[in-house]
């Protein structure tokens, strides 16, 4: 992609993505400057490129991050609550309630919650980030849970925003019932190795569900421990 690029330190690679247009604005800029990969990805963590995490699993390159962000910083706002689905290292759960604190962000109501398969990434994460800053844990207000994450988080929907960050063969119904209306789903769609679609839903205030096509893509599966 023409902006790939490689930073010399997190601060960089946000300039670069900001140069190349992939960050649009200046707050999901700050979110992503203010969460340094370094804790979140241990190889390479300034390039633009998927990495390895361990456990068989991959962090996202940082232009897909942006792209999650961009699309869904409308939807992410004190009081409302969000859903990270395949949370990984925990870098965009994050993001996302950086996104939020940054917006005054105080409000009792809000709840962003990474949801997790594999209980290894789960610790992993929550000790990456304690380590980032563990006033994010400690507020209530992000939360990491183990889980099938096909299936959402039903404790704590509605969601104004989720991010899917693997590709599900067909958009899982269960997210869309847990989207709340209004709400915003971005989802990889397409089968494992085939031709792959990013996918935004938004849900109307009537409970209509409105899908659009964004870009073409190439995730690893979503699935559960057993690959089903």
């Amino acid at each position: 992609m023409a902006w790939r690029s490689v930073g010399a330190n997190n601060a960089d690679l946000i300039r670069q993505l900001r140069e190349y247009g992939v960050i649009a604005t200046e707050a999901v800029a700050q979110a992503m400057i203010a969460t340094d990969r370094k804790f979140y990805s241990p190889r390479n963590p300034y390039m633009d490129a998927p990495q390895s995490i361990g456990h068989g699993v991959t962090i996202s390159a940082p232009h897909m991050h942006a792209f999650a962000l961009e699309y869904l910083r409308d939807h992410i706002k004190p009081g409302h609550r969000v859903l990270d689905v395949g949370s990984g290292s925990g870098y965009l759960t994050a993001c996302f309630w950086r996104y939020i604190k940054a917006q005054d962000g105080d409000h009792d109501n809000t709840r962003v919650v990474g949801i997790e398969h594999q209980a290894e990434l789960v610790r992993q994460s929550i000790a990456n980030l304690n380590i980032d800053d563990d006033s994010m844990l400690k507020s209530g207000k992000l939360i990491i849970v183990e889980g099938d994450g096909r299936k959402g988080a039903p404790d704590y929907a509605p969601f104004n925003a989720i991010h899917v960050g693997a590709a599900a063969p067909e958009t899982p119904k269960a997210l869309l019932d847990q989207l709340a209306k209004g709400g915003r789903l971005i989802v990889p769609v397409g089968p494992e190795g085939g031709e792959q679609y990013m996918m935004q839903y938004d849900k109307d205030n009537e409970g209509k569900v409105h899908p659009t096509r964004l870009m073409g893509v190439m995730y690893v599966p979503l699935t559960d421990l057993r690959r089903s």
